[in-house]
């Protein structure tokens, strides 16, 4: 059975460049997509869908947009968006993710069982992710940070792309910034 994926998103060529990407994998049925949360309610009913990719500068409690409703949300990012408001939804896409792991993201998502105290619970960065997240915003390579910490260079790599999957920051500076606003690390010792 294919995974029924519902697009709200204003934006027609992302719309269709995802649509494209959706369609050519037998695994999802794309549903007519919105550009905004209007009509979501009788969609909901018509569409049955099994997992909502939504831009999350609609709606930063999507909870609240579902009420009853069990589906997934996830946000599709491709400017910055504040962690606080990524770790309310079910998963994050990156407009720059490859084909496999948008599909990949979508069907676990849409297969998982909902439970919201471990999803938010499942963006929290563990202690290592942090020390990890100091040292890439201080300007560490990624051998440095191993030798400093005492791990393999192939753990710093894992917790760099858990700490980029949990925050839906991609770049360097994002980190840094990212690591400032949580106080994580004071600007004055950059």
């Amino acid at each position: 059975m294919k995974t029924r994926v519902l697009i709200i998103e204003p934006s027609e060529v992302i719309v269709e460049g995802l649509t494209s990407l959706l369609s050519a994998q037998t695994r999802f049925k794309v549903l007519p997509p919105l550009s905004s949360l209007d009509g979501l309610p009788e969609r909901l009913v018509t569409g049955k869908p099994d997992v909502i990719v939504l831009n999350p500068t609609l709606a930063s409690q999507p909870a609240q947009l579902l009420g009853e409703e069990a589906i997934p949300v996830v946000a599709l990012v491709y400017q910055y968006v504040e962690p606080l408001v990524l770790k309310r939804y079910d998963g994050v896409i990156d407009i720059r993710d490859s084909r496999g792991v948008i599909g990949e993201m979508l069907t676990h998502v849409a297969h998982s069982p909902r439970d919201t105290a471990s999803t938010s619970a499942s963006y929290e960065l563990s202690r290592r992710e942090t020390d990890v997240l100091v040292q890439v915003a201080r300007g560490m390579t990624n051998k440095e940070i191993a030798d400093q910490l005492n791990v393999s260079v192939h753990t710093v790599i894992s917790h760099r792309k858990n700490i980029m999957h949990k925050t839906g920051i991609k770049s360097v500076a994002g980190l840094t910034v990212y690591a400032i606003l949580h106080n994580l690390i004071d600007e004055n010792l950059l």
